[in-house]
């Protein structure tokens, strides 16, 4: 991976030439878009990330993210940071039986406003985007990093940035150092010690 950075006032000025990794590209994206100087070459051709892709670039109201569990998390996220703007994100018949209960109390938790409009746990579900003061949340361990990195991957965004805490044995970590190996890359500091991650903000 060639990257170029420049990382001051505040703003983040990023090059990056990428393996062409989908769990690389999709993270990425996301950090693009929060961040909107980041330019990222060499992005995968995979169909969860050409939704993503399309998805951001044109915020729809109303989103359908097909198959891709990868865009319902971190979209779930991403546009719970997005200071009054509505979304409604759904997916598939398949994608509706993947819970996101544990992503949602989190952000909830750290004073995001998500809802479901259908069965409790389960996509699909609406977000009012909100600032969020929270910095400190526990989860876990043994969940999906995805959930986990969808966290991570808002969290240079935020006022204090973000401090999670792991309950239990950490069985996805390659996949966590992978999101904060991307965050360390545009610039921002982080660190994972024992069970705690701490995710400075920008």
């Amino acid at each position: 991976m060639a990257f170029l950075i420049e990382h001051s006032n505040n703003e983040i000025k990023t090059s990056l030439n990428i393996s062409g990794s989908k769990s690389e590209s999709n993270r990425l994206l996301i950090l693009k878009h929060l961040f909107k100087n980041i330019e990222i070459e060499n992005l995968s051709d995979s169909d969860d990330t050409n939704i993503l892709k399309n998805i951001l670039i044109n915020q729809p109201e109303k989103i359908d993210v097909h198959h891709a569990g990868t865009a319902m998390r971190f979209l779930t996220a991403f546009f719970s940071t997005q200071k009054n703007k509505y979304h409604e994100i759904s997916g598939s018949e398949r994608m509706h039986n993947r819970p996101i209960k544990i992503l949602v109390d989190a952000l909830n938790y750290l004073g995001a406003d998500i809802t479901y409009i259908n069965k409790t746990g389960f996509p699909p579900i609406k977000i009012i985007g909100k600032k969020i003061n929270k910095f400190r949340v526990s989860l876990d361990s043994n969940i999906s990093s995805q959930y986990i990195s969808a966290l991570l991957l808002i969290a240079p965004s935020l006022k204090k940035g973000l401090e999670v805490y792991l309950k239990g044995k950490t069985t996805s970590k390659p996949y966590l150092k992978m999101t904060l190996a991307l965050l360390e890359k545009i610039g921002i500091q982080t660190s994972f010690i024992n069970n705690k991650i701490t995710v400075n903000p920008i």
